[in-house]
């Protein structure tokens, strides 16, 4: 049985609890590459692009499949199950890490939205995240 999440933006904010991972993370594209060829190194997610295959790999695995282990990020999972249909949380997730000068590549999957923010800001990241749904938890009250 499937569930499709939550929609409202508002509830999914006050709702949702950050979890930053231990482990570090690179983003790297394999020109040639195969979804059965990257399968020896336990890639946490992939997309086709024109370029190649991109993946995303545990910084030890990126070293042992030879690809660039900087710049290192790290992941903010959050525990909320948004619709993929939802409208405005990428865009405020974004915006909390933009306004405290911190990059953020989104990545939804089918039940939570995960954060790769750069290593060396990944705390403040989790206390900017956390900030907001506890912004959110407010305006409902």
């Amino acid at each position: 049985m499937t569930s499709r999440g939550g929609l409202d933006l508002q509830e999914l904010l006050a709702s949702m609890e950050a979890s930053l991972s231990e482990e570090s993370f690179v983003f790297c594209c394999f020109p040639n590459g195969s979804v059965g060829g990257l399968a020896e190194h336990s890639p946490l997610g992939l997309f086709w692009e024109n370029e190649g295959l991109t993946a995303i790999l545990s910084i030890e695995n990126a070293g042992k499949a030879g690809v660039d282990t900087e710049p290192c990020f790290r992941r903010i999972s959050l525990a909320v199950h948004s619709s993929l249909e939802a409208v405005g949380l990428t865009a405020a997730l974004s915006s909390a890490l933009a306004d405290v000068g911190i990059s953020a590549n989104v990545v939804a999957a089918y039940y939570h939205d995960h954060i790769f923010v750069p290593e060396e800001k990944a705390e403040e990241a989790l206390v900017a995240l956390t900030e907001l749904s506890r912004s959110a938890k407010a305006a409902l009250s």
